[in-house]
Order: structure tokens, then C-alpha cells, then sequence
């Protein structure tokens, strides 16, 4: 039982943050073998946007890697704490979502995180199931369960007060909530991000109010972006999970160096020793071995390979990518400033966008780098090519 005992624990504890604490977590793993009982490990996600990215991978891996240990796996979607919003973390006030809004968000989430969890196996509840039950007395009770001197221990509010930013009452209740769906489903263990630990802690409080065990809790980091920053959508640096195998590889071979360590630990299974030599050898051989274990994961190894050949033949062999788009001169006249037709042809965002790509070198016209934002283009009389950045090209032809 040692070695079995010493298997899960090695599972459990690669790459966490926190481990609170393994003593406990050893005694429940012998209890669970001795009465053949898998462990609950509890997992909550807010429904607070319509896709997943790579950043919520790093939980739902670990959460795969102790299902085929044979533990439970049971997903909170928290339909109804995404309503009150988690302020871990947040510097400001987060916008509350409607139910309307959650809904939404809700009917993307389950097929995402199937990406990663055998779904069949998981354990699904919507917390919804039983704040919607609660009347205003119960809220009360839920609330007289904590201080407010406890509450404000946490960072993330005594940065807000400090900054003379506003704390709303009802950011007091979501570690009270998210602690009390660990009372609900009788969870033995429960993970979270490591800015989530506070309100982990919350639930475990909750249990022992309710003369339960107290859950293990255990954190995982929060893994940088492609820029170095947080991975956020809003930062525009994240992959998201059902991206293309051709666009999740490309973008991994643009991450930053350092990063890769903590992305092969997180998003890999490649052992550690391996990692330790690819990291030691040449950067690009490295990255490209991470770009291909995660597709491989969230597609398969052929699509693996596939991107992989792709992106030498368009840049290490500098030949051009299959399959380029191809798009009329768009509009009417003969011709129009580089900038506006970036533009025009979706290629950036906006005029500013555009002229800040040329600028910095970042556009070429049948191969040639183009530095000016106003250069004026004709309308081709066959086609030219353009290319903006390392992976985006775009043919246009006579309208």
C-alpha cells in the first residue's frame, strides 16, 4: 500500500502551489484503500465567459491525471456564484452577470471541459441546485458563519481598501458560497488556482462547522500568456482549448522561453527529468516537442504532426503556408493607403492597429517589408500577396 499511497501523492503534489495538508491527504488515501471508496475531488468553475484557454487547462489536467488514478472528480459549475462574481484576485469592482448571461456562457463550458476530463466519469452539479432553494433567512445564516475581520484578511481586499477602490457587500459572500458547495457535495478534497486558496480555506472552515472532515485543499498557478503576462483573453495572449492544431502550435512556438518549464510541468505528462534535459538543450527543439505533446493531447498525434511539418515549411524553410485566404480588392477604387486596406481586409483591428504593424516592420507586400502607413497600393491587376506578422497571409486579387 506504501507504493500505491507514494504513486497518488506523487500525482497529487506535481506542480502544486499549496498542499493543505498532506498528512491529511495521506491518511484519506489509505482510508480510501482499505474501503475501496475513490476520493471526492471537488472543482469549481464560474461560467463568467464563453471559452476556456489554456489557463483553465492547467486544473482540468490534474483533475484527468487523479481520474485515472480512480478518484471522483466532481465539477461544481457555479451558475450562481458567477452571478455574484469572485473578487479573488481583482483589483476592482467585476461586473455581476445575468442569469441570462450565465446561461449562455454555461452551454460552451460543459463541451469544453470535455476537451480534457472524461466527462462520463465526472461528477457534474450546478450550484444553482441548492443557492436557488435558499430564502433570505438562509442567506443570513450562510452569512453569520464568518467575521468580517476574517473577510478582510484576505489580500485581495486589503489591496482594494488600500487603493480606496469599492468592496461590494455580496463579494463577501462568494468564498462563503464557493465554501459552501464543499458542505453540499461532502467533497475529501478540493482544488483551485492559487489565487483561490482564501476561499478554499472557507470550505474547509464550513465542513468542520458542520462536524465534517475538513477538505484537503490544493492549489495550481496561474501559468503566464504568450506576452509573459497572466493568460487572459482580455490580454489577447491566451490558446484557446479548440483552437486549430495549426493555430495552438504556432502561437506555443511563440512563447517566451522561461515559460516553458512551468508549461511542460502543467500541460504535459513528459516526466521531469525529460523536461530537465529538453530544457537544457536548444530552446526551439524544446519548445517544439511542448507544442507537440499539447496537441497531441487536445487533438491528436497526426494533427501533431501535421502542424509541426507546416510550421518548418513556413518558417524554418521559409515557404509559405498552404491554403492561404484569399480576399477581392475591396472596394471601388483603384487605390488605397496600406493602412486602410489592412484594414478594410480585416487584417487589423483598426487604422491606429495598422499603422502601428507597418511601422514596426511587421507587413510585407509580395515579400517586401513596407514601412510606411500611407503607401499608397493598386488595385493588382492579377494578385499579390501580403503578410502581416509571422503567420498571417492573405492573397488578393481583382475584385
Amino acid at each position: 500500500m506504501k507504493e500505491r499511497i507514494a504513486e497518488h501523492l506523487a500525482v497529487f503534489r506535481r506542480g502544486v502551489v499549496d498542499l493543505i495538508d498532506e498528512k491529511q491527504l495521506t491518511v484519506l488515501l489509505r482510508k480510501s484503500f482499505e474501503e475501496s471508496r475513490p476520493l471526492r475531488v471537488k472543482f469549481g468553475m464560474d461560467p463568467s465567459s464563453p471559452d476556456l484557454h489554456l489557463g483553465h487547462a492547467v486544473p482540468l489536467m490534474k483533475l484527468r491525471d487523479i481520474q485515472d488514478l480512480g478518484h471522483q472528480v466532481v465539477l461544481i459549475v457555479g451558475d450562481a456564484t458567477a452571478m455574484v462574481g469572485d473578487p479573488s484576485g481583482r483589483n476592482k469592482l467585476r461586473p455581476q452577470l445575468t442569469r441570462a448571461e450565465v446561461e449562455l456562457n454555461l452551454a460552451t463550458y460543459k463541451d469544453q471541459a470535455a476537451c480534457v476530463l472524461d466527462i462520463e466519469a465526472t461528477e457534474i452539479r450546478q450550484n444553482s441546485e441548492w443557492f436557488d432553494e435558499m430564502n433570505f433567512y438562509d442567506v443570513l445564516e450562510l452569512a453569520g458563519r464568518m467575521t468580517v475581520a476574517r473577510m478582510i484578511e484576505r489580500d485581495t481586499f486589503q489591496k482594494r481598501m488600500q487603493a480606496q477602490e469599492p468592496i461590494g457587500i455580496h463579494e463577501f459572500l462568494y468564498p462563503l458560497m464557493q465554501g459552501w458547495d464543499s458542505v453540499e457535495i461532502a467533497n475529501d478534497v478540493e482544488l483551485g488556482g492559487n489565487d483561490q486558496l482564501f476561499n478554499l480555506l472557507v470550505g474547509r472552515q464550513l465542513q468542520e462547522q458542520r462536524d465534517m472532515c475538513p477538505q484537503v485543499c490544493f492549489t495550481m498557478p496561474l501559468i503566464n500568456g504568450l506576452d509573459g503576462r497572466k493568460m487572459s483573453k482580455s490580454y489577447g495572449n491566451s490558446i484557446g482549448l479548440t483552437e486549430a492544431p495549426g493555430e495552438m502550435f504556432g502561437k506555443i512556438m511563440a512563447l517566451d522561453d522561461p515559460s516553458m518549464e512551468a508549461w511542460f510541468t502543467l500541460l504535459t505528462r513528459v516526466a521531469d527529468a525529460e523536461v530537465e534535459t529538453l530544457l537544457a538543450g536548444h530552446p526551439r527543439e524544446a519548445k517544439a516537442r511542448l507544442a507537440r505533446e499539447i496537441v497531441t493531447f487536445f487533438h491528436s498525434s497526426d494533427a501533431a504532426d501535421v502542424a509541426s511539418k507546416a510550421f518548418d515549411r513556413q518558417f524554418r524553410d521559409r515557404q509559405l503556408p498552404e491554403n492561404i485566404q484569399t480576399e477581392a480588392w475591396p472596394v471601388d477604387g483603384d487605390e488605397l493607403p496600406l493602412a486602410i486596406l489592412l484594414k478594410e481586409l480585416g487584417l487589423a483591428k483598426s487604422s491606429s492597429e495598422a499603422r502601428r504593424l507597418v511601422q514596426q516592420g511587421g507587413v510585407r507586400l509580395d515579400g517586401d517589408i513596407c514601412q510606411d502607413p500611407m503607401q499608397a497600393v493598386l488595385r493588382p491587376a492579377s494578385e499579390f500577396l501580403l503578410q502581416v506578422g509571422k503567420r498571417r497571409f492573405q492573397r488578393v486579387t481583382p475584385r
